[in-house]
C-alpha cells in the first residue's frame, strides 16, 4: 500500500511539473478554503515545483469562519509557501446593487464560487502563474461544483481521487489534524456542509460510485440509484459547450446553470 501511494504521488507531482514547465509560467496560485481538498492540492504543488513558486489565496466572505483562514495560513507556514487573504465581500456587495438582485443561497453560492475564481485568475494573469484546481473525483462525478467557478483551473491534481482517497493522501502528506477533522463544507452559507447538502455521506457516495463504475453504471440498490441520478443530471458539467466544431457524438445537452 505504501509503495502504491508513493507511485501515485509521484505521478501527480510529475503531471504538475510538466504543466508548469510547458506553460512557461513563473509559478502556481491556488485558492485555499482551509479544507482538506485544497490543502492536499497545495501540498502536491509545493512538492512538485517548490513552495517558493506556490501562492495560496484565502478568499473569505462574511459567512466564512476565522478558523478556516487560520488553518489555511498554518498550512502555508508548514509547507513554506506564501499566503494571502483577500475578502470577496466588497465584490459581493457590488453585485447586490444590480437591479433585481436576488440573494438566495443557491444564487449567492454560485456567485461566490465564480468571484473567487475570477480573483484567482486575475492574480494568475498579473503574476504569470497557473491556477491550480481543487476538485476531487467524487464532486466531479456528482457535479458538486460550479461551472466556471471551482471547476475552472489550469491543472487538477486531485481530480482522480475520490473524497475518501483524498483523506488517505492527506495523511501521507502530513496535512494538519485540524484540517483533517473538519466537516467538509464549501462555506457558501453558515452551517453548510457538503454531506448535508448532498444528502449522503462521502463514504456512501464513494462506495456507490466505485460499484457503479465496476458494474457498468447499473445501480443495485437505492443509494446507488440516487448517486447515479446525480451523475446523469450533472453530465453537462463534464463536457464542453455544444458547438458546430465538435463531433456529433460530443454534442451534449446543457442545463440552465449550476
Amino acid at each position: 500500500m505504501q509503495e502504491e501511494l508513493g507511485c501515485r504521488m509521484g505521478q501527480v507531482e510529475q503531471m504538475i511539473r510538466y504543466a508548469y514547465w510547458a506553460s512557461g509560467c513563473t509559478g502556481i496560485i491556488i485558492g485555499l478554503s482551509g479544507g482538506v481538498d485544497s490543502s492536499v492540492a497545495a501540498a502536491f504543488c509545493c512538492r512538485a515545483i517548490g513552495p517558493e513558486r506556490v501562492v495560496g489565496l484565502s478568499l473569505p466572505s462574511s459567512v466564512s469562519t476565522r478558523q478556516d483562514v487560520h488553518d489555511a495560513a498554518a498550512l502555508c507556514a508548514q509547507l513554506g509557501m506564501e499566503h494571502r487573504t483577500i475578502s470577496i465581500e466588497p465584490m459581493l456587495q457590488a453585485f447586490r446593487t444590480i437591479p433585481g438582485f436576488t440573494g438566495t443561497p443557491y444564487l449567492l453560492g454560485n456567485l461566490m464560487a465564480r468571484i473567487r475564481m475570477a480573483v484567482l485568475y486575475y492574480h494568475a494573469n498579473r503574476e504569470h502563474r497557473l491556477v491550480c484546481g481543487t476538485s476531487n473525483r467524487s464532486e466531479y462525478l456528482l457535479g458538486y461544483c460550479t461551472k466556471f467557478g471551482d471547476n475552472a483551473a489550469d491543472l487538477q491534481p486531485i481530480l482522480h481521487l475520490y473524497k475518501t482517497d483524498v483523506y488517505e493522501m492527506a495523511r501521507e502528506l502530513g496535512i494538519p489534524e485540524p484540517i483533517m477533522k473538519k466537516t467538509p463544507s464549501a462555506g457558501l452559507w453558515g452551517g453548510q456542509s457538503d454531506e448535508g447538502e448532498i444528502g449522503l455521506s462521502y463514504m456512501q457516495i464513494d462506495t456507490s460510485l466505485k460499484n457503479l463504475e465496476t458494474n457498468g453504471w447499473r445501480a443495485s440498490n437505492e443509494t446507488e440509484e440516487t448517486v447515479l441520478e446525480l451523475v446523469k443530471k450533472s453530465e453537462h458539467k463534464r463536457h464542453r459547450a455544444p458547438n458546430l466544431l465538435a463531433a456529433p457524438q460530443e454534442q451534449q445537452r446543457t442545463a440552465p446553470d449550476s
